[in-house]
């Protein structure tokens, strides 16, 4: 693990744009995981509030379902993150990356 890594941010802006802190994020026990749910966690890690390993014991998570969070965020914000439509959102992907 990096050094810099212990230094945590006590804030970080969640993905409505409002500030984000420790106490703001999901409670640990969240069984019904909605959208917003999953875009402020990803906010969390990606500002530095949390760290990857700390989202995979504090909320009961595999690595690869949270890595499939923050892939759907970056391709295609809070919506990528919505299961129903999540197949026309990897299409939508997969068409950008073959044709440009």
């Amino acid at each position: 693990m990096i050094e810099n890594q212990k230094i945590r941010a006590a804030q970080v802006i969640g993905p409505l744009g409002e500030p984000l802190g420790m106490d703001d994020l999901p409670p640990r026990d969240t069984k019904r995981w909605v959208i917003r749910r999953k875009a402020e966690v990803v906010a969390a890690v990606n500002g530095g509030l949390l760290t990857i390993d700390d989202v995979i014991e504090r909320y009961h998570l595999s690595l690869e379902e949270f890595n499939s969070w923050q892939r759907a965020v970056d391709r295609s914000g809070m919506q990528g993150l919505r299961v129903t439509r999540t197949q026309h959102y990897r299409d939508l992907y997969e068409r950008r990356l073959r044709y440009g």
